[in-house]
C-alpha cells in the first residue's frame, strides 16, 4: 500500500484558491465590501463594545498557537476561524451565507501533530492590515506601527471588523493571535487603551531548530504544490518557505538575515534574528510603561513545565475569568517530542554567540552543546 503524501497539507483546493486570488487582488474592493456590510449592520454594531481585546504574538513557532487554542475554549472569546477565509473583509455576510460542511479534524501543514478543522482559531486578521498598509512586510522597510503612526481609514474599518466578528460569533471579548503584531502592540494600545497584549518567548537553542524545521518543510511543500506559495502571500504568512521576509523592526538587521539566509548560513541567520526581534522588543517595554503594565510575558518552557498554573495566570492577566474548558485544554500541553535540536559544537557557538545577551534578559541561561550534555 502506497503511504500518503507527507506534504499533502499544502494543497490548497482550486476554488479557494481562485477566490482568494480574486480577493488579493481587488483589496479596494475588500474594503469597499466590507464598509458596505458595516452600513448595513450599523444599529446592531452600535449595540456591541470592544472590550479589552487582547492580542496574542511572537516570533513564529514561539507558541502562539497553542495560546490561541487554550483562549479560544473561554465561553467569552471571539477569534478568527480557519473557515473565515477568504471572506474577512466581511465577516458577517461570509459566515452567514457559508455552507456547512463536514468538518474533518486534520493536521496542519506545519507537521507538528495539531489537528484542525475549519472552526479552529487561526490568525487571519493579517489580510486586513496588509489592504492599508503596504510595506509590512518589505524587509527593506521599517514594518514597526507605534504611537506615532495613524491611519484613519484603516482604524475605522478595523474598530467595525472586530465588533461584527463579535457579533457573528456572539461573544463579548475579540481574542487575535497575529504574530506580526508583535510589531503592533503600541499601535494596538493607543486604538485600544484597556487591550491585553501577550507576547511569547521560546528558548533560542530550541525556537531555532524548530524554524529551521519548519523552513525546510515549507519549502518543500510550495515546490511540490505551487498554490501553497500564492496561498501563503494571500494569507500574509512570510515567514516560512520559498517567500520568507524576515520582520524589520528598524536596527539594520533584517536585511542580514536575508542575506545570511541566501547564503545558506541558516543558523547564524536566524540566530540574529531571534536576537535582534526580542531584543527591539525587551527595548520597548523598558522604554514604555504603560505597554508594559498590559504585555505578559509568557515563556513557551514555563507553559509546557506547568500549564494549568500558566493558564490561570494567563487568565488572570486578560481579565477573563476562569474556566473548565480553559483548564481542560491546558492539561493536553506538553514539551514537543517529535524533534529535538541536533546542532553541532560550531553552531551551539554561533547560537549562543548571537542570542545570549537578549536570552538572558529573559531570564534565559546558556545552552549546552551536544557534548557537553553527553558529559553531564
Amino acid at each position: 500500500m502506497t503511504s500518503a503524501n507527507p506534504l499533502s497539507a499544502f494543497q490548497v483546493p482550486l476554488g479557494t484558491h481562485l477566490l482568494s486570488g480574486f480577493v488579493h487582488r481587488y483589496p479596494r474592493l475588500g474594503t469597499a465590501l466590507g464598509n458596505l456590510e458595516s452600513f448595513t449592520l450599523r444599529d446592531e454594531m452600535e449595540q456591541i463594545p470592544i472590550d479589552r481585546p487582547v492580542y496574542v504574538a511572537g516570533l513564529a513557532r514561539a507558541g502562539t498557537t497553542i495560546l490561541l487554542e487554550m483562549l479560544s475554549r473561554h465561553p467569552a472569546v471571539a477569534t478568527h476561524q480557519y473557515r473565515d477565509f477568504p471572506g474577512q473583509f466581511v465577516p458577517t455576510w461570509w459566515n452567514r451565507g457559508r455552507r456547512k460542511t463536514a468538518d474533518i479534524p486534520r493536521e496542519r501543514a506545519h507537521g507538528d501533530g495539531l489537528a484542525v478543522t475549519e472552526q479552529s482559531p487561526e490568525a487571519m486578521e493579517e489580510t486586513l492590515w496588509m489592504a492599508f498598509f503596504r510595506e509590512l512586510h518589505n524587509s527593506a522597510a521599517n514594518n514597526v506601527l507605534d504611537t506615532e503612526s495613524t491611519n484613519p481609514a484603516f482604524e475605522r474599518f478595523y474598530r467595525d471588523h472586530v465588533r461584527k466578528l463579535l457579533l457573528t460569533r456572539q461573544r463579548s471579548r475579540y481574542v487575535a493571535k497575529g504574530n506580526y503584531n508583535f510589531t503592533r502592540f503600541a499601535y494596538l494600545q493607543k486604538l485600544f487603551p484597556a487591550a491585553k497584549f501577550v507576547a511569547v518567548i521560546r528558548h533560542p537553542r530550541h525556537h531555532i531548530a524548530s524554524l529551521i524545521k519548519e523552513q525546510r518543510l515549507f519549502c518543500a511543500g510550495e515546490r511540490e504544490f505551487p498554490r501553497a506559495l500564492a496561498h501563503m502571500q494571500r494569507v500574509g504568512h512570510f515567514e516560512f518557505g520559498l517567500d520568507r521576509r524576515a520582520i524589520n523592526v528598524g536596527d539594520g538587521v533584517a536585511e542580514e538575515v536575508q542575506e545570511f539566509w541566501q547564503r545558506g548560513e541558516e543558523i547564524r541567520g536566524t540566530a540574529r534574528y531571534w536576537a535582534s526581534l526580542y531584543g527591539w522588543f525587551a527595548d520597548q517595554l523598558e522604554r514604555d510603561s504603560l505597554l508594559a503594565v498590559a504585555t505578559h510575558v509568557v515563556r513557551y518552557e514555563d507553559l509546557c513545565a506547568d500549564p494549568h498554573f500558566a493558564s490561570e495566570y494567563l487568565l488572570s492577566h486578560c481579565e477573563l475569568d476562569l474556566s473548565p474548558a480553559v483548564a481542560e485544554f491546558a492539561w493536553q500541553i506538553k514539551a514537543p517530542s517529535y524533534y529535538k535540536p541536533n546542532f553541532s559544537d560550531a553552531e551551539e557557538q554561533i547560537i549562543a554567540e548571537e542570542t545570549g545577551a537578549v536570552a538572558k534578559r529573559f531570564g534565559y541561561e546558556p545552552a549546552l552543546s551536544h557534548s557537553q550534555s553527553l558529559a553531564v
